[in-house]
């Protein structure tokens, strides 16, 4: 690992770990709205969880952004995130869902940093609204709908 790599691996995991120590810090009797310590301690272990999963957001970001050789504001978790929210999919008439819009170059670049495309994606919607007319019909089958 040469020590350019090391210092990018290095400034990922000190972010989490800095979100983690200030989320820690605001945990108080009273903010953490739990009654029991099995409460608190499945808090702290989703936000562990999340911590991880923005790291490795974090560094699929870097790692593409690094090979573009440009720095682009949405390349960031926050931006990302919000950029890839706007993926969204609504009913038709004929109770089949599909894609609001088609996928944006924006989120196309984003979704290349984690090695998906748009087909991809538009593969998942068919594949959700699928399941979901399949459970709809079982709904009905069973006098649930």
């Amino acid at each position: 690992m040469t020590a350019a790599e090391a210092l990018r691996i290095y400034r990922g995991r000190d972010a989490s770990e800095k979100l983690f120590r200030g989320d820690k810090s605001f945990l108080g009797n009273n903010s953490a709205r739990v009654c029991f310590d099995e409460a608190l301690s499945g808090k702290i272990f989703i936000e562990f969880v999340a911590l991880i999963l923005r790291n490795r957001i974090y560094a699929g970001l870097k790692n593409a952004q690094l090979k573009n050789d440009r720095k682009r504001n949405y390349m960031t978790v926050p931006a990302a995130i919000r950029e890839l929210e706007k993926i969204e999919m609504s009913r038709r008439a004929d109770n089949v869902y599909v894609l609001d819009h088609a996928v944006t170059a924006t989120q196309k670049e984003i979704l290349a940093a984690f090695g998906l495309d748009a087909d991809y994606v538009s593969g998942q919607a068919k594949t959700l609204s699928e399941k979901i007319a399949k459970s709809e019909k079982g709904d009905i089958a069973n006098g649930n709908g």
